[in-house]
């Protein structure tokens, strides 16, 4: 029940980038959503995969600027990349897929771009292809740690947690800067009970991504199941300041309240919970049982 944002990359870059090599992830993050359940005091990533709109990067002068740069290298294959990446913040995935394709038949070993299609697929509704463009840029780059966390994160979602787990612990090993690969390896900690392992992890994520209010979630859950209430309380309202439109980190916090016995204050947090996400059942859950404290 907990919110959960985390970042996923989406390669504006270059193939033979040195940046690119050294650091094993694509140049251009994306900040993807995903969230946290906390009803058993358990946190849940159902949508770690989803790129955050910026219609900006698909606007008519940004397109053609790309486009001019495609024409003036029409056998370039980053060129193709870096437009899709616009497209596909632009939620243009059609056009997104078009670009990668094209990026991927002028170039068969650019590892981002499989990678970067895969997001696509995510967001399109087609784990099984983003999977399998995963794999691809792992055959060509075994230390690929984007891949690893994008494929861990479609095997978390499928119930394949061990599968998962050992897909962010690669990444972990491959010494990611991506705080995913910690908050989706805290997730998973968290649902075998192992709150204080979890703790780490997701603080490890938000020393990370201090400004994603997703591990702040998570980790509050974990307090939440420690009976820490005090840091639970800290955490979930923090995540509330990084971003108030989160469903969830209202519920969190007002489960806080509700254990505290302060029905009056939950209702209400269970309520703004509620219109934020009219369909997220911990907050109607909530709400029945405070309603009547407001």
């Amino acid at each position: 029940m907990a919110a959960m944002t985390a970042a996923h990359s989406i390669s504006h870059g270059v193939s033979h980038s040195t940046a690119t090599r050294r650091r094993g992830i694509a140049p251009i993050a994306l900040i993807l959503l995903a969230a946290s359940a906390l009803t058993a005091c358990q946190s849940t990533v159902t949508s770690m995969d989803t790129i955050r709109l910026d219609r900006a990067q698909g606007s008519e002068q940004n397109i053609a600027s790309l486009t001019s740069v495609i024409n003036a290298n029409p056998q370039d294959p980053e060129g193709y990349n870096v437009r899709g990446s616009a497209y596909g913040r632009a939620g243009d995935f059609r056009r997104a897929l078009d670009d990668f394709n094209r990026a991927l038949q002028l170039n068969p070993q650019f590892y981002q771009a499989y990678a970067n299609r895969a997001l696509v697929y995510r967001n399109m509704g087609k784990p099984v292809e983003a999977a399998n463009d995963y794999n691809a840029a792992l055959q060509i780059n075994s230390n690929y740690d984007a891949a690893y966390i994008g494929r861990g994160n479609i095997y978390r979602q499928a119930g394949r947690t061990n599968d998962a787990f050992n897909d962010f612990t690669k990444a972990i090993q491959l010494e990611t800067t991506d705080g995913r690969a910690y908050h989706g390896r805290g997730l998973i900690l968290q649902s075998r009970g192992q709150h204080a392992q979890a703790i780490d992890d997701f603080s490890k994520a938000i020393s990370l991504s201090s400004t994603s209010p997703e591990p702040y979630n998570g980790r509050g859950v974990s307090y939440v199941a420690l009976n820490d209430d005090e840091n639970a309380f800290a955490d979930f309202n923090h995540a509330i300041e990084l971003d108030d439109k989160i469903a969830e980190s209202w519920a969190n916090q007002a489960l806080v309240y509700e254990r505290r016995g302060d029905r009056a204050r939950a209702a209400k947090s269970y309520s703004h919970a509620a219109r934020l996400d009219p369909n997220y059942k911990p907050a109607k859950d909530g709400l029945a049982r405070t309603r009547g404290g407001a």
